[in-house]
C-alpha cells in the first residue's frame, strides 16, 4: 500500500508531454512546460550558440539542449565537451558510462550516457543523468538533475528521444 501511494505521488507531479522543438529534427518528452533560452558558450575551444529547453518539477530539472555546428569535424569534440561540462557543473563522479542509444542518431564514439553523483555550488548532494548524441552536424544533450535523478525519473526523458528524418 505504501509503495502504491509513493508511486502515485511521484506520477502526479510528472505529467509527460511530447514535443518537437523547431529546427531540431528531434522528438522528445518533458514532464513540465519548458522555458527556452539561447546562449553562446565555449565548447571544444570555439563558440557555440546553444538553445536550451528546461523545466523543473518534483525538485528535479529536466533539460534538452541543441546546437548546429555546421562542421562534421567539430561534432565529436563538442559531444566530449558537453559531457565534461555536465560533470564539472556538479563536480561529479561518474557512476556509469555507456554508449548513447537514440533511434535515428548519427553513430559517434563520443555519443554517451552518464550517471553522475556530485554537489551543487552550495554543497548540496545531487544526482544527474545526461546523454549527448548527434544527428549530422547537430548535437544534442538531454539531462535530468536533482536529489534523486534515478532511472524512474530519467527513463521517460531518454526513452522518448528520437531523431526524425
Amino acid at each position: 500500500m505504501v509503495a502504491i501511494l509513493l508511486l502515485a505521488a511521484c506520477s502526479a507531479a510528472l505529467e509527460w508531454r511530447q514535443l518537437q522543438p523547431d529546427g531540431w529534427s528531434l522528438q522528445a518528452a518533458l514532464p513540465c512546460k519548458p522555458a527556452s533560452q539561447q546562449r553562446q558558450v565555449a565548447l571544444a575551444g570555439q563558440p557555440v550558440l546553444l538553445t536550451m529547453l528546461a523545466c523543473t518539477t518534483d525538485a528535479h530539472t529536466f533539460a534538452l539542449a541543441s546546437a548546429d555546428l555546421g562542421d562534421p569535424a567539430r561534432v565529436g569534440p563538442v559531444l566530449q565537451a558537453l559531457g565534461q561540462a555536465a560533470r564539472a557543473n556538479v563536480q561529479g563522479a561518474v557512476g556509469s558510462d555507456q554508449p548513447a542509444q537514440v533511434p535515428g542518431m548519427t553513430p559517434n564514439p563520443a555519443a554517451r550516457r552518464w550517471r553522475l553523483q556530485g554537489r551543487l555550488p552550495g554543497g548540496q548532494a545531487v544526482a544527474e543523468q545526461v546523454q549527448v548524441f548527434a544527428h549530422g552536424t547537430r548535437v544534442f544533450q538531454a539531462a535530468v538533475i536533482g536529489p534523486q535523478a534515478d532511472d524512474a525519473r530519467a527513463a521517460p526523458l531518454f526513452d522518448a528521444l528520437k531523431v526524425l528524418p
